[in-house]
């Protein structure tokens, strides 16, 4: 865990908070509001850009005009990695860019929420590339404007085990809380880079995201995935160890979650398109700079067992200063949809640098 050590105004109405059903968070369906529970506290002040030259340009580029601009952001809001959303909000990011912005809790599944953003129920949301692009192949009127950092997944398992590295999977069965899910697809690629079938030479076998542990413990697998916060809070338990991560080697420079928009706003309102995307790379940025104030915005949607110091290292470990936009996201893309190529997600006819010009829009062009 020591990667967590490298990488003013009113707060959050917690009243109102508890009145939106926060409890229910994790589990709310499409349709459950969140935005109106926060209290925007003006913009926010505290920002380097001069890290961050394209971001610091785009940011200055002027507002929209006129009544605020209302849309719905779809996200998870059990997902620590996405901590600069209500950042966004409270601290003022999307009033910043004249937007009124609504969240939609979603947990349905990913064709699900594809299909909610291309038909106009939503308007943008976020999610994991290695789940959103076998989905996208199919074509949603989908188009992914950003990615918005790494560093989600991470394989665990027991500290007295024989698994201390990826390679130590080749013959084992391992937990998933998800045989299609992002987390398997990233491990089984970095698997077939090492030589390793993830498809002969692992057994993966489908648990309960929140029982994944108990394999472990009852001696059923060797090792599971998980995401945070969960597996950060395991890993606070001495009798885990992490074996890999998305942050390890060459990945450590990509995004695995990614920003999508709908097709036609992109198309017929391209400043509002720019704008969404700008305020939130811009409350990445803030989240990178200000973890333990980012710790504090997300912390009514965090599992009661995390502290806010736990919500403060899971900021400070995911990469919140990389998101790329416009070829170097096209290169990502087409990165990961060669990945998924190898290990017989996308069919190997797929023209992976056709599908991620396809699937791309580069905002700030316009």
């Amino acid at each position: 865990m020591n990667d967590e050590d490298k990488r003013g105004g009113r707060g959050l109405d917690r009243r109102h908070l508890l009145q939106a059903g926060l409890a229910a968070a994790f589990a709310a369906p499409l349709g459950a509001l969140g935005a109106q529970a926060f209290v925007p506290r003006g913009i926010a002040s505290g920002i380097d850009f001069s890290e961050f030259p394209l971001c610091r340009t785009a940011s200055d580029a002027p507002a929209l005009t006129g009544a605020p601009r209302k849309l719905k952001l779809s996200w998870n809001a059990g997902a620590v990695c996405l901590a600069p959303v209500p950042v966004a909000i409270e601290h003022g990011f999307f009033q910043k860019h004249n937007l009124d912005v609504e969240l939609v809790n979603y947990s349905g599944s990913t064709d699900q929420l594809l299909e909610a953003i291309a038909t106009g129920k939503s308007d943008a949301g976020l999610g994991m590339a290695l789940r959103w692009l076998k989905p996208l192949e199919q074509g949603f009127d989908v188009k992914i404007a950003a990615g918005t950092h790494g560093g989600c997944m991470r394989v665990l398992s027991r500290a007295d085990s024989n698994v201390s590295k990826l390679a130590d999977l080749k013959g084992k069965v391992v937990a998933v809380g998800d045989l299609a899910g992002p987390d398997k697809n990233f491990f089984s690629i970095q698997l077939a880079k090492l030589g390793i079938d993830p498809v002969k030479d692992v057994d993966w076998r489908a648990y309960p995201g929140n029982l994944l542990n108990v394999a472990v413990e009852k001696g059923e697998v060797q090792a599971f995935l998980s995401s945070d916060p969960l597996a950060y809070l395991w890993l606070k338990d001495t009798q885990y160890r992490e074996v890999a991560s998305n942050l390890d080697g060459e990945f450590r420079e990509k995004s695995c979650c990614i920003l999508g928009l709908r097709g036609s706003l992109v198309r017929e309102e391209p400043q509002v398109a720019r704008a969404i995307t700008q305020a939130l790379l811009d409350a990445a940025m803030f989240t990178s700079q200000n973890a333990t104030i980012a710790a504090k915005s997300f912390q009514p949607y965090a599992p009661k067992a995390a502290t806010l110091a736990d919500i403060e290292g899971m900021v400070r470990y995911h990469t919140h200063h990389h998101h790329p936009v416009g070829d170097v996201l096209k290169r990502e893309l087409k990165a990961y949809a060669d990945d998924l190529k190898s290990v017989q997600v996308f069919k190997p006819s797929t023209d992976t640098a056709k599908f991620a010009e396809r699937i791309y829009v580069d905002v700030f062009a316009v």
